[in-house]
């Protein structure tokens, strides 16, 4: 079975809790999915930033490395700033990386959440709960 690992990028903050965020869904990811490696960065404020969380997951000799968005949408970071920190063209998905072994593997990048009836659902449910607590 290939070993894929998941290299989850937050946006980081100031505010420490939003590390919690991230790592609890890591950590959501990491329980619905043994098979791989989670490793959570971050794009500002936060560490590991994203160059040092992709040379972390490489310790993990993965078969392939995952960069996953954290975000909603496509804006800047997402289409320029990730790609660039990652060392992929912009525009691109795909490129490789070198392991300490001189493997060379692939790193994928894939798109942020974007529209999708998961979040509609969920956002409904905040909507739900909103006017059961602050009624």
């Amino acid at each position: 079975m290939e070993n894929r690992g998941i290299l989850l990028i937050g946006h980081g903050s100031r505010r420490e809790d939003y590390r919690k965020f991230v790592e609890d869904t890591a950590e959501i990811l990491q329980n619905n999915h043994p098979e791989c490696t989670i490793r959570t960065c971050y794009l500002e404020h936060m560490s590991p930033a994203i160059p040092e969380g992709l040379e972390l997951l490489k310790k993990e000799n993965p078969d392939v490395i995952i960069a996953v968005p954290l975000f909603l949408s496509k804006g800047v970071h997402i289409m320029e700033t990730i790609p660039h920190l990652l060392g992929l063209k912009e525009g691109s998905h795909s490129g490789t990386v070198t392991l300490a072994s001189g493997k060379n593997i692939p790193l994928l990048y894939a798109n942020p959440i974007g529209a999708d009836p998961l979040l509609a659902d969920l956002l409904f449910r905040n909507a739900e709960q909103a006017q059961k607590e602050y009624k």
